[in-house]
């Protein structure tokens, strides 16, 4: 791979797949829900999950059986911090939405980045993606209680364009449609927040 070839991978990867999406949803997909997770007080128990699209802050999980109240928290947050993140996408910046109210620290500082990128490229976004997200570690017994989560991406019907024209922007053909993001989030108060994602280059 050339040094041209290898900055238009990496200048692709931080364009379309940021960093908190933050964060990004599309058709659905199913990661196992039956991975074990560990709890504050160390038990082991099947990992909490929620499939919704990015663009409907409704789709609040319920808790049940399998669900705790925290851990329906945490993914509602994430669920919301999406749907504001895709409207910021949509328009080219986080101004009227309330994206910060869900996300903090390098998750908000990444789409910020990334959409000051995207504005000096004139691109916003048209659609939505989708994803599937586990709870994995719930620590509640910490002065900040803090979750880690696993986010299987899927980007098909989230559509990068140009502004202007409304033109499809060219994308690497060999870019992920899907793909895995870790997710870290700290409950600030009251409210969960997340405060890192880090895409992975694994397929999901």
């Amino acid at each position: 791979m050339t040094r041209a070839s290898r900055l238009q991978r990496r200048t692709a990867v931080r364009n379309w797949k940021p960093a908190v999406a933050l964060l990004a949803a599309g058709p659905l997909l199913t990661l196992s829900a039956c991975s074990s997770a560990k709890s504050s007080a160390g038990s082991t128990k099947p990992s909490a999950s929620l499939s919704a699209p990015a663009s409907s802050a409704s789709a609040s999980p319920s808790p049940s059986s399998s669900v705790s109240v925290d851990e329906a928290a945490v993914l509602d947050a994430y669920s919301r911090m999406w749907s504001e993140q895709t409207k910021a996408y949509a328009k080219g910046d986080t101004k009227g939405t309330e994206f910060s109210r869900y996300a903090a620290a390098l998750a908000l500082s990444g789409t910020e980045d990334d959409l000051k990128d995207l504005r000096s490229k004139g691109i916003v976004t048209t659609g939505a993606p989708t994803h599937k997200t586990t709870v994995d570690v719930l620590e509640m017994d910490k002065k900040v209680p803090h979750a880690k989560l696993t986010d299987c991406l899927d980007s098909t019907r989230w559509k990068f364009v140009y502004r202007k024209s409304g033109k499809p922007v060219e994308m690497p053909k060999n870019r992920l449609i899907r793909y895995v993001t870790d997710v870290e989030a700290e409950k600030w108060g009251n409210q969960w927040k997340i405060v890192n994602a880090t895409p992975r280059q694994h397929a999901c």
